[in-house]
């Protein structure tokens, strides 16, 4: 019985760590293409507009 107990243990944490490592990876993914875009059309930034105040700003990357 423990060492079933463990297996399940071991099984939830290398599930956990492989949702992390694909939502890593997906991350990672949109910011290259961000960054390929921003290269291809010459731009310095994306704007994005600030819903409080009106004001447009450069996007951050944990945005």
């Amino acid at each position: 019985m423990p060492q079933l107990i463990l297996l399940v243990i071991i099984g939830i944490i290398a599930w956990l760590g492989y949702r992390k490592f694909i939502a890593d990876a997906e991350k990672l993914a949109r910011q290259r293409e961000r960054l390929r875009r921003e290269q291809q059309t010459g731009a310095n930034g994306t704007l994005v507009k600030d819903p409080k105040t009106g004001e447009y700003r450069l996007k951050r990357d944990d945005e």
